[in-house]
């Protein structure tokens, strides 16, 4: 996995923001709560705790936006990790929230 980028090599900015978000992996239908810090049209960056394991590939839930991310993980560093958003679903019927 790749480390996250230095600022002045994003290819789009990222504005700040602070949203709850749930990953849902595949596995049972798993949910894990994180946190979007920053997000843009093609990706995000989430903060969850370190020592939690998430698949590759999963989907974001982030119920402010009402949309689901397809997502793959691009970088992760400690309690941060960053994704890029591959599509979009509707809310997943399954989720709790």
């Amino acid at each position: 996995m790749e480390s996250p980028p230095p600022d002045g090599l994003r290819r789009e900015h990222r504005p700040r923001v602070l949203k709850g978000a749930t990953i849902i992996t595949g596995f049972q239908n798993s949910e894990i709560s994180c946190s979007l810090r920053n997000q843009h049209s093609k990706g995000a960056e989430l903060k969850l705790a370190a020592d939690i394991q998430i698949p590759e590939r999963f989907l974001l839930y982030v119920p402010v936006d009402g949309i689901a991310y397809r997502t793959v993980v691009r970088w992760r560093k400690n309690d941060r990790v960053g994704v890029e958003f591959e599509g979009t679903e509707p809310k997943p019927k399954y989720h709790y929230g």
